[in-house]
């Protein structure tokens, strides 16, 4: 089973790296470009036989003591086949 994370910077917290890529993007003709957030996308590799259940609270798991700095980022798990 693979396990998809989408960690992102929550609403409100500054992204100097997400203004910059806008401001580039602006500055090389792209003025629809208003803004721009940066994230990361993880995937992992479960082991087979794994319940959907035990998967998602495992990654779950994952996700609060390591993948994503739960103070300022948040995060979204899809689990695929």
């Amino acid at each position: 089973m693979k396990a998809t994370v989408h960690v992102a910077l929550k609403t409100g917290v500054l992204d100097p790296q997400g203004k910059a890529v806008a401001d580039t993007l602006a500055r090389m003709g792209y003025k629809e470009v208003k803004g721009a957030r940066i994230g990361k996308v993880i995937e992992l590799d479960l082991a087979d036989g794994l319940s959907r259940e035990a998967a998602e609270a495992h990654v779950k798991e994952m996700c609060e003591k390591l993948l994503a700095n739960t103070v300022i980022e948040s995060y979204r798990i899809d689990l695929g086949a």
